[in-house]
């Protein structure tokens, strides 16, 4: 009941009337004290109480919509031992054992709490609230508590005009299993914005009839900002109230956006552009915080005086927020269908996102000698040392943002993409010292383990440029990559690398700022009469430094013009001075 907001006494009622199955009871565990009885849900009843509000917002009776659970599926004929919790766990004994199925629940519900839900018993509760539940429960006309809550929510959110038509009520069958549609599906407007407000993905329709203008050939991703476009002078001309669509965003989006940061909204923004954003950014509730919205909005054009009225779903989740806008005069239950699917909807968007121009920097590291560590040990214990490699250095990738992307072999490949806010160049050089240092630590560990002299580096080469990223959909997952030179230069650079050396550009370095190049020490070595000597904040071309016996040679003479250097260390304030 936390998780959907429904009170017990619809609960009961949503049983009752066949929308929801009834609980699988079982005895509470030691660890759970105060109740007698507590019932465990499948996953879809979670699914099935967000269509349940979708389609009361739309309009549809409660009646209308059991008849559409109930045209879907028959709740009533199922056995517990047939329901989708228990399935996979068939071959272990089977349901008739009953011990071994209620340890096999308790697993489950141990294992992910997000896929089921439960409630306590009646007799946990005080006399009050049992009278009062037993009431809700006998009473049909108590089959709107959602309601109720759906209208105390409607009291935060902000005003924005609604619909004139209502929706229809023309009963639909739902569907409760398989996603029956897909994002390719979707007739009408829909997006998805990831969290630095930029379109990632779009349809034809939103193109036509929310933006009026093509967002799909625009390839640099900051001109594709969602408040850019909307503050754009000519959808100001087209749309006669443009702000309520600005409204409705910033009311969606609002967990990520404060009253300090509107002014960083997005590249370049004007100062009267922040005045519009500030004024509509105060008439929002602060406390309307939701992860789904179900709120309605009009597209008034001034070229031909037409109207289209929508109710805007959406749905937030790690990758970004996904709007979809449905007619007024329609139920599109399909698209209910693909929104209760969650983990579908969110593969689909992210096997689709379109690819973007944008700046960043390539890090690319390989563990050295890795054949000949591979060949000293045991397979088992060499994939455990790979395993504990990535283990080790996964954790700073991440603190610096780094993006996984696809590499061969032993190594890895991470990008870092220019965000505003974000020092994309530091952090990658950051990292690679930072990686380096952990590198020494797991080094020492594996010398203790194994009693070998073996050190282990990773070689790392690091490239900036301005390239083409997006999503390459592999047999079973989504894979992050970049097209261009600057990752093939990353890839020799670490070729070139010995020892755990970081090697860069000179464009790299050069667009650091002075500070910021103070902060770290580079150069290379250069020979002299008395041997080798490394010479601060100097470069050298790639043909200057290799030769011909460097195993690598073939493929770093096609860049020898390239200037390099190598990163040698963080500096701190004292020693910059």
């Amino acid at each position: 009941m936390d998780k959907t907001g429904i009170s017990r006494a619809t609960l009961n009622n949503y049983i009752k009337m066949g929308i929801l199955p009834k609980p699988i009871v079982r005895r509470p565990g030691p660890d759970q004290k105060g109740v007698k009885q507590i019932g465990y849900f499948p996953v879809s009843v979670l699914e099935n109480i967000i269509k349940v509000k979708v389609l009361k917002r739309q309009g549809n009776t409660m009646d209308e919509i059991a008849s559409m659970f109930q045209e879907g599926f028959s709740v009533d004929k199922e056995e517990p031992q047939d329901r989708e919790v228990f399935d996979e766990h068939e071959d272990r004994g089977g349901p008739e054992d009953f011990e071994n199925l209620e340890d096999i629940t308790k697993a489950e519900i141990t294992k992910d709490t997000d896929d089921i839900t439960d409630f306590e018993d009646l007799e946990g509760k005080g006399k009050d609230e049992i009278t009062k539940d037993a009431d809700d429960f006998e009473d049909a006309e108590d089959i709107v508590d959602i309601e109720d809550i759906i209208k105390d929510r409607e009291e935060s959110i902000p005003k924005v005009r609604h619909p004139e038509k209502p929706a229809p009520h023309t009963p639909r069958r739902i569907a409760t299993h398989e996603l029956q549609v897909t994002i390719a599906d979707i007739s009408s407007p829909a997006y998805l914005i990831n969290h630095n407000f930029e379109i990632e993905w779009i349809n034809k329709p939103a193109e036509e009839l929310i933006f009026n203008r093509d967002i799909k050939p625009m390839v640099d991703i900051e001109s594709r900002n969602i408040f850019r476009l909307l503050l754009n002078e000519e959808l100001r001309k087209d749309v006669s109230n443009w702000k309520e669509a600005v409204l409705l965003h910033l009311t969606i989006l609002q967990k990520r956006i404060s009253a300090n940061n509107l002014k960083s909204l997005y590249e370049g923004v004007k100062e009267s552009e922040i005045n519009i954003l500030a004024e509509l950014f105060a008439e929002k509730s602060s406390s309307a915080r939701e992860d789904i919205y179900h709120l309605p909005i009009t597209i008034n054009r001034t070229a031909d005086n037409s109207s289209l009225s929508y109710w805007v779903h959406t749905m937030s989740f790690r990758e970004g927020t996904f709007f979809v806008y449905v007619p007024t005069d329609s139920v599109n239950t399909g698209i209910l269908d693909m929104l209760s699917h969650r983990d579908k909807l969110i593969s689909e968007l992210l096997k689709n996102r379109m690819p973007s121009l944008v700046s960043l920097c390539v890090l690319i590291a390989d563990l050295q000698d890795s054949v000949k560590i591979s060949a000293e040990l045991l397979p088992a214990h060499y994939f455990e040392l790979i395993n504990e490699l990535w283990q080790t250095v996964g954790p700073v990738f991440e603190k610096y943002k780094g993006i996984y992307g696809k590499h061969a072999g032993d190594g890895m490949l991470y990008y870092f993409i220019h965000r505003p806010g974000v020092n994309y160049l530091m952090n990658a050089v950051n990292c690679a010292i930072e990686i380096r240092e952990v590198m020494k630590e797991l080094s020492s560990k594996w010398k203790l383990r194994k009693g070998w002299d073996t050190e282990l580096f990773l070689n790392t080469g690091i490239n900036e440029g301005q390239e083409f990223f997006g999503t390459i959909q592999s047999s079973n997952n989504v894979e992050f990559t970049a097209l261009g030179d600057s990752i093939n230069f990353a890839s020799r650079l670490s070729d070139l690398a010995q020892d755990g050396e970081i090697w860069t550009t000179k464009n790299l370095i050069s667009r650091l700022t002075q500070d910021e190049r103070n902060m770290i020490r580079f150069g290379v070595h250069q020979e002299s009469q008395s041997g080798k000597i490394f010479i601060r904040n100097s470069f050298s071309r790639i043909g200057d430094i290799i030769t011909k016996e460097n195993p690598h040679y073939r493929h770093l003479s096609a860049i020898a013009g390239l200037p390099i250097t190598e990163i040698k260390e963080k500096v701190y304030q004292s020693q910059a001075a």
